[in-house]
């Protein structure tokens, strides 16, 4: 695999941003994802530094350490020629179930009528679609989905609601998501997933890493406030399936 061309930059006294062509692409998540984990297997080992990636950048820190750009940008280009003798990663899919319950998806009709097409027929293209996490923000385990059909593209709310519950499932543009807690937000809300995307409690609080596939698998109301109490008492764990076992 060729790896696109990346362009570095200081970040601060502590940080290093490492940016790849200014594109929603695949491919280029792909390449971040390999070079972070690259990093970490073979460069950075040390448990100090810190990497956070999105959709066409990757930041490196050291909040210990100033860096020296100077003697450091050009270890960074090494390092990144030698990507190609960088091993596989483990590529996942988590299967996470959404009731679609108008009590939950309150936009869904007003989506459906938009859009020219029955809540049925939003529903199967949500559900019958594979998406990728591009990036984590926003909100503490708020995944940034995208791959949207483009039978589903809707742009956000003209007016966003200071209210939107936890677990409300949204899409805007060319993007899905779940919001991990109530907070405001301009996403049409369709569904809900019952499943906690971040517990600051846990050793991993978001088990969702930027790179990582997602599908949605519909509910019903009861299965949803069943999975919702498994999941608040600890014994609900969503599908996970290893891609490139």
């Amino acid at each position: 695999m060729s790896h696109p061309p990346i362009t570095l930059k200081p970040y601060g006294n502590h940080s290093v941003l490492m940016e790849w062509p200014n594109e929603v692409s695949e491919t280029i998540l792909e390449s971040i994802l390999d070079f972070e984990h690259y990093l970490k297997e073979y460069c950075i080992k040390d448990p100090e530094w810190e990497t956070v990636s999105a959709y066409n950048s990757l930041l490196l820190v050291n909040p210990t350490k100033e860096m020296d750009f100077q003697d450091f940008g050009p270890k960074i280009k090494d390092w990144y020629a030698r990507l190609k003798e960088a091993p596989k990663r483990e590529k996942v899919l988590w299967k996470l179930p959404v009731s679609y319950d108008l009590s939950f998806g309150i936009d869904l009709e007003e989506v459906a009528k938009r859009l020219g097409k029955s809540t049925d027929e939003i529903i199967e293209l949500h559900t019958s679609n594979t998406y990728t996490v591009y990036g984590i923000g926003f909100l503490p385990g708020f995944m940034y989905l995208g791959g949207v059909p483009k039978e589903l593209e809707i742009p956000r709310k003209a007016v966003p609601r200071l209210k939107v519950e936890k677990g409300s499932v949204g899409i805007a543009g060319q993007q899905t998501g779940i919001y991990p807690q109530e907070s405001p937000g301009g996403w049409n809300i369709i569904g809900n997933c019952p499943v906690s995307l971040f517990d600051p409690n846990k050793e991993n609080p978001c088990f969702v890493s930027v790179g990582d596939k997602i599908q949605f698998e519909k509910v019903s109301q009861g299965e949803h406030e069943l999975h919702k109490i498994e999941a608040e008492v600890g014994i609900y764990k969503p599908e996970k399936v290893v891609l490139n076992a």
